[in-house]
C-alpha cells in the first residue's frame, strides 16, 4: 500500500465547506477532516476549527505550492478578501498509508440540522426522537452540502417554513443532494438537482437511493440528479434552492428567476454577511421580492419570490 500525504492548511473556518469542495476537485483525496474537538465533562477543551487535514493519495507528489495558490487566487477573484480567506499557511507530511476510505468516517456523527431534520451518516443507527422528525441518511462522499454546514442548514430552515406538499423543487448546486431529498420527504411532486461534477452527481444519486427515493419516484429527465447548470434548465419549479458563493448567485440570478414559476420561492444561501448587498442588488435588478432574511452566525440567506 502506497504512502499518503497529509496537508494541513489554516483557513477562515467560515469558508470550510467551500475550500473542502475545491480541494476534493484538485487533489486525489481519500478524505478531509474539517474539525476535531476534545471534551471534558461536556465542556469543549480543544478544537482544530480553521485547520483542515487533507489526506491525499501518494502515487506522486502534487505541486502543492502552485495548486494551493491557484485555489486561493480563484476565491480572491470571486470577491473574497484576505481576511475572509484566512492565512492559508500550510504544512505537508508524507505518512504510512491507512485505510482512509474508512478512517474518515470516525469523525462523522448524527447532526440535528434543524428542529425537525436530522442528518444520519448511512453507516450509523439512529432512533427518531420526534414523531414528525425527518431523517435523512447521507453518505457524504466528495460532495458539498452534507447538512453539517450553516449554509445548508439555512436552506433547510427556508424549506421548513415555506415549502408545501405537492410543490416541485430544484436544487442548483445540489452537492450531496440533501436539500432535494429533504423536499421529497416533505412531499415534493418532483425534484431536480444539478451540479457541475460527475462524482458529485454520483454521490447525490447514491444518497437518493439510500433514502428510498428510487422507490418514491423513478429517475427521469425531470426528476433526477444531473450534471447541468441553471442556464440549461428548461422546466420551471415551485421552489428553487441555490447554496452557492455570493458572486455566482449574482451572476446566475436571471437564470434562477427564469426557472421559477409565477409566485415561486427561491432560497439563496452561501452568503457571508459582508457580501449580502451583492446578492441583494442582483435580487432587486431581477425584480424579485425578498420575503425573509435568515441569519446563522456569519452567514445569511434570503428567501425571495417571483411576484408577477
Amino acid at each position: 500500500m502506497n504512502n499518503y500525504f497529509e496537508l494541513r492548511i489554516k483557513i477562515n473556518p467560515d469558508i470550510t465547506d467551500i475550500v473542502t469542495d475545491m480541494f476534493f476537485d484538485v487533489f486525489d483525496c481519500e478524505g478531509i477532516v474539517t474539525t476535531e474537538e476534545s471534551y471534558k465533562d461536556l465542556e469543549m477543551t480543544n478544537s482544530t476549527e480553521g485547520t483542515l487535514r487533507i489526506f491525499i493519495k501518494g502515487d506522486s507528489r502534487p505541486d502543492f505550492k502552485n495548486i494551493i495558490q491557484e485555489q486561493k487566487d480563484i476565491l480572491k477573484s470571486r470577491g473574497l478578501t484576505d481576511e475572509e480567506l484566512g492565512s492559508w499557511e500550510y504544512s505537508i507530511e508524507e505518512k504510512e498509508n491507512q485505510d482512509w476510505s474508512e478512517k474518515w468516517k470516525e469523525k462523522w456523527t448524527v447532526t440535528h440540522a434543524t428542529d425537525k431534520v436530522t442528518i444520519v451518516p448511512s453507516w450509523l443507527e439512529y432512533t427518531p426522537k420526534l414523531e414528525e422528525e425527518i431523517i435523512i441518511n447521507i453518505d457524504p462522499g466528495c460532495a458539498f452540502g452534507t447538512g453539517t454546514h450553516q449554509t445548508t442548514q439555512l436552506c433547510m430552515r427556508a424549506l421548513e417554513k415555506y415549502f408545501k406538499q405537492g410543490m416541485s423543487m430544484a436544487d442548483i448546486g445540489t452537492g450531496s443532494g440533501i436539500l432535494a431529498i429533504m423536499a421529497k420527504k416533505m412531499g415534493a411532486s418532483n425534484i431536480y438537482g444539478c451540479d457541475i461534477e460527475d462524482d458529485v452527481i454520483e454521490t447525490a444519486r447514491k444518497n437518493a437511493n439510500i433514502n428510498g427515493l428510487n422507490k418514491l419516484q423513478p429517475f427521469n429527465e425531470n426528476t433526477d440528479f444531473q450534471v447541468n447548470t441553471a442556464d440549461n434548465i428548461t422546466e420551471q419549479f415551485d421552489f428553487v434552492c441555490a447554496n452557492i458563493l455570493h458572486n455566482v448567485l449574482a451572476e446566475i440570478m436571471p437564470d434562477l428567476k427564469r426557472i421559477m414559476k409565477d409566485s415561486a420561492y427561491l432560497s439563496l444561501s452561501g452568503i457571508l454577511d459582508e457580501k449580502r448587498q451583492i446578492v441583494l442588488d442582483a435580487v432587486m435588478k431581477n425584480n424579485l421580492k425578498v420575503v425573509d432574511e435568515i441569519h446563522q452566525n456569519q452567514w445569511v440567506s434570503f428567501v425571495v419570490i417571483k411576484d408577477n
